[in-house]
């Protein structure tokens, strides 16, 4: 394919594992597919894509809709395209708390535990901070526990070594990471805190949608590809990623793929669904002014002619 006029393509992405960037920037597959100059670009959270958005500096982002949905209030000219992952939150602790299932789901009780103590949680406005700050609120106790936000969540394992903080909120990665340096355990497990939450989709610039829907369109079947390849090859995109990220071996990967393997590019009324939960619970917290449209955030015209078959989120991964 040549693209007219269309110098590159700016993609920013997460340090997320399971995200189809990895394979699809270590083997440099969109420049090949697309013939067109790709840069990439490493954000330690969605909020921070958001700004290179709303600043008119990317084409495509890896993030998590709840950030989207906040880029969008604020004006940033973008729309989700794809999906990629669902229920991608987890919350790890010190192994003396309870898990919310020891005390038979009372999120109160659960809570209660954690006064006047800290929770370390990703950049305010992510995904993991929205849930985590919600569910403090139904539990009444906005003003007993402190929230303690990372631009780079890696300073987690620092805190909690120093009793800083004593909880944690994350990607899957989180409790394979924590667990080779601390006594901890996954106290909220990924399925039962907020079915099918959008934990990262594919977010495109309304430019590049009017302007080279072709590059949308071609970069969604990469990308599907990619997630088709994680279902059913997830050793072989490990080991691309083992090769090329330092400091991490092909079981820590491995795992981290095992704890929620909800993959797939499509976005089913699941997905858009619980996105659009999070539209209400966003402006109660504050995060935005307006109650955003469905048709504000998902442009579905593409994934509909790539992914017309049912989705794959519950197919897990192969063994």
């Amino acid at each position: 394919m040549v693209i007219k006029d269309l110098k590159k393509i700016r993609i920013a992405f997460l340090s997320t594992i399971y995200h189809t960037s990895f394979p699809l920037m270590f083997n440099n597959t969109v420049e090949k597919s697309l013939n067109i100059k790709t840069e990439w670009e490493l954000h330690g959270t969605g909020p921070s894509i958001i700004k290179k958005f709303l600043h008119g500096e990317l084409e495509i982002g890896y993030i998590g809709l709840p950030p989207t949905i906040i880029g969008i209030d604020k004006r940033a000219n973008i729309k989700c395209i794809a999906g990629g992952h669902v229920e991608g939150t987890i919350m790890v602790a010190f192994d003396h708390y309870k898990s919310l299932k020891e005390v038979n789901n009372r999120i109160i009780d659960f809570f209660n535990q954690f006064k006047n103590k800290s929770i370390g949680v990703p950049k305010r406005g992510s995904i993991h901070d929205v849930m985590l700050r919600d569910c403090i609120k139904k539990a009444g106790l906005r003003d007993k526990i402190k929230i303690k936000n990372y631009d780079i969540t890696d300073f987690i394992l620092s805190d909690m070594e120093n009793y800083i903080v004593d909880a944690a909120v994350g990607t899957p990665a989180l409790p394979v990471f924590l667990n080779q340096y601390l006594k901890t355990k996954i106290v909220i497990p990924t399925k039962i805190w907020w079915p099918y939450n959008p934990s990262y989709g594919i977010v495109v610039s309304d430019f590049l949608i009017e302007n080279y829907p072709e590059v949308v369109e071609s970069f969604i079947e990469l990308h599907k590809d990619a997630c088709t390849s994680l279902r059913k090859n997830p050793r072989g995109i490990a080991k691309i990623v083992e090769k090329e990220v330092e400091f991490i071996n092909l079981d820590f990967i491995l795992n981290t793929y095992r704890i929620s393997p909800k993959y797939c590019a499509a976005l089913p009324p699941e997905y858009i669904n619980s996105t659009m939960e999070f539209v209400s619970v966003l402006q109660k917290l504050g995060y935005i002014e307006r109650k955003l449209k469905e048709s504000e955030i998902f442009d579905l015209s593409f994934i509909e002619k790539v992914h017309p078959e049912n989705h794959h989120y519950e197919n897990g991964i192969a063994t």
